[in-house]
This record gives structure tokens, C-alpha cells and sequence, in this order.
């Protein structure tokens, strides 16, 4: 959306897409996009080459868009506060793109919906709560409605019903809260009141309430109800009488009232297999399906259904409604709010309103098509645990391919999870199967072993005063009761013995009081089943150097682990490339020479993983801290570290600039592009880390870029 700003989206200003419907021919979009206070036109003739079309300012916050031949149908709240409420239905010429016509809605305007005859519009007024008020917790004035309006002759003739809605329900009867609508062949709408937790059912004819009804309530099993942090995605909750809350609707026939079909926890486990599940929601709803939208393409009737939380739309074969199939999973920007099918044009769009540049999340409308192949995504999925229930992953880091398998790949999670785990990837398959291949643990008391003064050495080998920052470093606050470990595997390879090497970065910069250390980068060594042999530290003088960008690929090669370090420690103008020899047992390093900054937006250059191609060279991958639009160094570059002194500057090969890849996918550019492993065929595999869908759509690509090391 930032495109409707700048051609090369280089604003930082919040601009969003969040409901989105299409003109009548589907070759044009109208969104609309409440922080700028305007509506936004994309044009989608070619839907591959999508062009901002320009956007139209509004006197208030636009909430909602439909159309009617010819005129776009805004609903613009234009509320002073929660009490004085107000709001407009602006009719937009989309021809000139301008306002036509106005009508008075008396409150804040939600949904728009529009007949399939064109003879009526129905406008959920909401009049929402506020939620700094008794917790947000309703009754709170004034009442919410139904406005219907008549679409008889030209705008400037159409005249509005009020539908009142209060005395349905029995949350809050004389508070109704109408959420979203949507209308039938009969002219009957439905009238979601999501705090209400009814629905009700209106005969736009009349404008009389046909039925109405409870939402009602479901029990829930195998679901994760905690938040923990670090995370952990769990499938041993359970919660009970839950009320449905109903949000979205979607009208799949002419029939409502009995619940024919209810999804449990399914939403949420696909979610899990995605590694699209978002933790830090667990105890509010989860993956959260914010709205629903159904389409007939060809012959085949789908129910498509955004999910806010999981940044994912739903899609199912609803040819039987009591039967829905889930069909695909399609990744979608940061927040998908509003969901549009456009069947003659065998398209979808989904609407994702999260937009901050910032965290590098910029909002989008992403168009599908319906097409009759292999699905593109996911690109990796889990299989079950030894009780059924998925496994779970997610914020993957690096990777490592098995030496004498092109079918293998390990990769690794990193700290945003506890109970750090190796997973096992079959890429012969697609999407590829993930599986665990084991538990990182202590069992045999290495990293406890390990006193809390041997990393305080390197603070005292400098600076004495530094010491009370390297108390605070103690490895045995990082392994739980059951052995298991909470690390920050950023690199992982396997071992010439069958095992793994694991470098876990460390956390905190020494001398900083806003980021004080309080783990240490450590090399680690662990059997083929995860459990810990060695824990390598680093030199004191050179922890005393210590920044947060550290550990993070690791590789081996001729009896020496080899570790990148993301960027330059204290004093130092570039990162270091760790060498330790598994023999002598002592450390030496070289120097790696990163890019320049080229992103419109700034930030950082450095290091990701590292892949050992034998013969003593090295592949790499040197990535910038952006995404989206903002991204601009994403590459592989090889090293050869043959005939270079410890303490020298490396030089370097490009191998392949990896952004146009990235921007193959069709989907915004991913920031983290962490793992990278060269199969035992020499194709080269790159994974991106999607931070536990934490400020992040949960996309995760695992890109087969082909034998492209010459």
C-alpha cells in the first residue's frame, strides 16, 4: 500500500489496506484505508503486475467498502468519541473518483455489504465500546443498528431504514453491537453482533428481523491456552464454554440457524504445521479467523476464511456445507481483515492491514489465482507427534545438509522457543516433511559443569568493572529440570562423527546497560541425539568484546568447526570468522569483508549461515535487516580461507543474489534469511526465519535455488 505514497514505498507513513471489495468488471480494487483517512484504487487488469491507482482523501476514518455498478459505497466514521457517535455513507463516482452523494448514518458505520440485485445496501452500525472503560466490557451507549438503504434511481435519491437490533440478545440486550453483514439471493441479510455473541437474520424488503439467534458455545481440546516466554507450543489445553463471538459471515446458501459444522481445533493445528501458530496469542483466540468470504469458480464452491493472527487464509471446498474440506492454506500479509473473491476472474484477495516500517511489516492486499496445480505454499509442513497431535515449529534458523543424502536437511530453532530442538526436513517431498530429529540436552551436565568465572574471566582480563555484567552469566540458568536447554541455536552442521555441531548465540553487549550480557556465544557439540558433548567458549579477550550480533552459521571442515559471527564486535570493522581446532583446542579467526548498506531504509549488513563446499571454502549467506520493499542485500557469497593468516581479511565471491528469488515467491521479501545448505546432489537450499510469527506474517520459504556453485 505504501506504493500509493512513493513509487519505491520510502515513507514511513502508516497507510493500510483493510476492507477490499472490486468493480464490477474485477478489474479494479477499492480499499479502504482508515489511518490515512481515504480509500485507495489498485488496478489489477494484469493481476500479476498489479499498479496503484491513486487514493481519494475522506472527511473521517472510512471503516468499510462495497459497490454498486458505476459508485464505490463508503462507510465513514466521522465520531468525535466513543459517546457521540456519527458516521456518513459516502458514494464515490468511480469514474471521476470523487463524492457524489453523502448520506447521514446517525452512528459509527463497520460493514457495507450490497445486494446480488443491486436494490439494497445493508451498513452494520456498530458503535463500538471502549475498551478503556470497564475493561471494555458492554452495555456502554449508544446502542449499535441495521441501516438499510434503498438503491432505487440515482444516488442523490437514495433514501435509508434504521433496523433496530436491541432486546435480541442476551448479552447485553440493550447494547447491540452489529459487527459485519452480508446478503443473500433473497435479500436477506445476516447481522453478526460479535460482543453480543448473536446473529441475527433481517429481510432488507421490510427491513423486518426474520430470526435471530445465540451464537452459542464450544469446548475446545488439544489446543496450547499458555503464553510463555520464551515460547512453547503446546497441544495439552482445554478450554470449555467458549462463546463463539461471531465476527466475519458469509452466506453459502439460502439456509441459517443450526450449526452444521463446527472447525475445533483444527485451524489452530494446521496452524502448528505451518509453523504459522502465534504463541503469544494463546490465551486470547489463537490463530483468531477474523472473516469469511465464499465463491463458486467453475464448478467448485469454496469457503475462504482470513485468519488475523496466523496471517493465513483458510480455504475449504464447501460443496457440502456440513462437510467443508480444507483444501490449501495461502500465507497472507501481517493482519488479513478483509477477504474478496472475484470468481469470474478466478481471483482472491485478501486485504492485511498491519502496516509499520519500523518493524518491517508494510500492509499489502495479496491477489491469488485459482489454478489447477500443486499448491505453492506451504513450503514446509509437520507431520504428528507420537500422541497425533502436530509438531510444532516455527522461527527456523539454520540448516544443514546431510552429507551422503540428497533427500536431508537439519535445521534448527532458535531462541524464540525453549527446549531448543534439531529438526529432520525430507525435501523430496513437497512441501517438505518436517519431523524432530532430536531434543537438545544436557544430560551429561556439560553446560552445568561449566563455573559462572569462567565466563567472568573475560570481563576481568580488561576491565574489572566489567565484572558485575558477567556475573550475571550463568549457563545453568539456561537448562530446565528435564536436561532440556533454553539456547539460541542460530548455525547447526552436521558432525563428521554422525553428531552435530551447534553455535548458540549470545545475548547482550558488554558495557551496554540497555543490553547487558546474559548468555555467552558457545560452540557446542552434541551426539546424533541431541545430547551435549562439548561447550566451547570463547577467548576472554575476545567475550570481552561482546556485542548482540553474534554466533550465528557454523560449519566443519579437516578437524575445525567454523563459526561466522553476524557483525563487527567493539572496535572492530568487520566480523569475525571463528576457526577452532577440535584438536589443539584453541581458537584463531579471520576477518569477513560485508557490503555496504543499501537500503532505502538503513540498517545493518551482516552474517547469517555457513556452509562448508570442502577444499577449505566456505559458502555464506550476507543479508540486510530489512524485508518488503525495504530489502536490498540478500546474498551468497563464497569464501577461501587456503593460504589466509589468522587475523587477515578474507576475500570473496559472489554466488547469486538471492533477492529476485525472494521476490519470485510473489510474496513481500523476507528479512531473515538465516539457513542455507548445499545437498549432497549440490543443490543449494535457502530458509528464511519467520520469528515465531511475532511482528511477522509466519511465512516461511524454503527455496530449492538448484546446483547454481560453480
Amino acid at each position: 500500500m505504501c506504493l500509493q505514497l512513493d513509487a519505491d514505498c520510502n515513507v514511513a507513513d502508516t497507510t493500510a489496506a483493510e476492507i477490499v471489495t472490486a468493480s464490477t468488471d474485477g478489474m479494479t480494487l477499492i480499499y479502504s484505508d482508515s489511518p490515512s483517512k481515504s480509500i485507495g484504487f489498485v488496478d489489477i487488469t494484469d493481476p500479476t503486475k498489479p499498479k496503484a491507482a491513486g487514493k481519494l482523501k475522506m472527511s473521517g476514518e472510512p471503516t468499510s467498502v462495497a459497490v454498486k455498478g458505476n459508485y464505490a459505497l463508503v462507510g465513514v466514521n466521522t465520531s468525535t468519541d466513543f459517546i457521540n457517535a456519527s458516521g456518513k455513507l459516502d458514494v464515490v463516482s468511480l469514474s471521476s473518483k470523487t463524492v457524489i452523494a453523502s448520506i447521514d448514518l446517525g452512528g459509527q458505520p463497520d460493514s457495507v455489504a450490497v445486494s446480488p440485485d443491486g436494490n439494497y445496501a445493508a451498513i452494520a452500525i456498530e458503535n463500538e465500546r471502549d475498551e478503556s472503560v470497564n475493561s471494555g466490557a458492554i452495555p456502554q451507549s449508544p446502542a449499535g443498528y441495521l441501516m438499510i438503504i434503498d438503491l432505487k434511481g440515482e444516488p442523490a435519491t437514495w433514501t435509508s431504514r434504521k433496523v433496530d437490533m436491541s432486546g435480541l440478545a442476551a448479552v447485553a440486550p440493550g447494547d447491540p453491537e452489529p459487527e459485519y453483514v452480508d446478503i443473500n439471493s433473497n435479500n436477506i441479510a445476516v447481522v453478526t453482533l460479535q460482543e453480543n455473541n448473536h446473529i441475527a437474520l433481517v429481510n432488507l424488503v421490510d427491513g423486518k428481523i426474520t430470526n435471530h439467534f445465540n451464537a452459542g458455545s464450544v469446548d475446545l481440546d488439544k489446543i496450547d491456552t499458555k503464553e510463555e516466554a520464551p515460547a512453547l507450543i503446546t497441544t495439552d489445553g482445554a478450554l470449555s464454554a467458549i462463546a463463539r463471538e461471531p465476527d466475519g459471515v458469509t452466506w453459502l446458501s439460502t439456509d441459517l440457524g443450526e450449526v452444521v459444522f463446527a472447525a475445533g481445533n483444527s485451524m489452530d493445528h494446521q496452524a502448528i504445521r505451518m509453523g504459522h501458530y502465534p504463541d503469544d496469542r494463546s490465551k486470547n483466540k489463537g490463530n483468531e479467523p477474523e472473516n469469511a468470504e465464499s465463491g463458486t469458480f467453475g464448478a467448485d464452491k469454496f469457503l475462504f476464511i482470513a485468519s488475523e493472527r496466523s496471517n493465513s487464509v483458510f480455504v475449504y471446498d464447501a460443496a457440502t456445507p456440513s462437510k467443508p474440506v480444507l483444501k490449501q492454506v495461502l500465507p497472507a500479509g501481517t493482519g488479513p481483515e478483509g477477504v474478496l473473491a472475484i470468481p469470474s476472474r478466478n481471483l482472491l484477495i485478501a486485504a492485511s492491514e498491519v502496516d509499520a516500517r519500523a518493524d518491517i511489516i508494510r500492509s499489502s492486499l495479496n491477489i491469488y489465482r485459482y489454478e489447477e496445480k500443486a499448491a505453492a505454499y506451504p513450503t514446509v509442513i509437520s507431520g504428528n507427534d507420537s500422541n497425533g497431535n502436530p509438531v510444532a515449529w516455527s522461527a527456523m534458523s539454520g540448516l544443514a545438509a546431510a552429507p551422503n543424502d540428497s533427500n536431508t536437511v537439519y535445521a534448527i530453532e532458535d531462541s524464540f522457543y525453549q527446549q531448543n530442538r534439531i529438526f529432520k526436513l525430507d525435501v523430496a517431498s513437497k512441501p517438505a516433511k518436517l519431523s524432530v530429529a532430536a531434543r537438545i540436552t544436557d544430560m551429561n551436565n556439560v553446560l552445568a559443569s561449566i563455573p559462572v568465572a569462567t565466563v567472568d574471566a573475560a570481563a576481568k582480563a580488561t576491565d574489572d568493572s566489567r565484572k558485575d555484567v558477567f556475573d550475571s552469566v550463568d549457563l545453568k540458568a539456561m537448562i530446565n529440570a528435564n536436561k532440556s536447554v533454553n539456547l539460541d541455536p542460530e548455525g547447526i552442521a552436521v558432525a563428521s562423527d554422525g553428531g552435530f555441531w551447534i553455535a548458540s548465540e549470545g545475548a547482550g553487549t558488554v558495557g551496554e546497560a540497555a543490553r547487558p550480557v546474559n548468555s555467552a556465544n558457545l560452540l557446542l557439540k552434541t551426539d546424533a541425539n541431541g545430547v551435549i558433548q562439548q561447550a566451547i567458549t570463547l577467548p576472554a579477550e575476545v567475550n570481552a568484546l561482546q556485542l548482540r550480533f553474534g554466533f550465528e552459521g557454523v560449519a566443519e571442515y579437516n578437524g575445525r568447526a567454523y563459526v561466522a559471527f553476524q557483525r563487527a564486535w567493539k572496535g572492530e570493522t568487520n566480523p569475525r570468522i571463528g576457526i577452532y581446532d577440535t584438536v589443539t583446542k584453541t581458537w584463531s579467526f579471520v576477518f569477513y569483508p560485508l557490503d555496504a548498506v543499501a537500503s532505502k531504509n538503513g540498517g545493518w549488513v551482516g552474517l547469517s549461515d555457513l556452509t562448508s563446499l570442502g577444499n577449505g571454502q566456505f559458502l555464506l549467506v550476507e543479508r540486510d535487516n530489512q524485508g518488503g520493499p525495504d530489502a536490498a542485500v540478500k546474498r551468497l557469497y563464497r569464501i577461501d580461507t587456503n593460504g589466509v593468516a589468522a587475523g587477515a581479511t578474507l576475500s570473496k565471491t559472489l554466488v547469486r543474489d538471492i533477492l529476485p528469488d525472494l521476490k519470485a515467491t510473489g510474496s513481500p521479501v523476507m528479512e531473515k534469511i538465516e539457513g542455507s545448505a548445499v545437498l549432497a546432489n549440490g543443490n543449494v537450499l535457502i530458509i528464511n526465519d519467520n520469528d515465531g510469527v511475532k511482528d511477522n506474517n509466519g511465512e516461511t520459504q524454503l527455496i530449492n535455488l538448484g546446483n547454481i556453485i560453480k
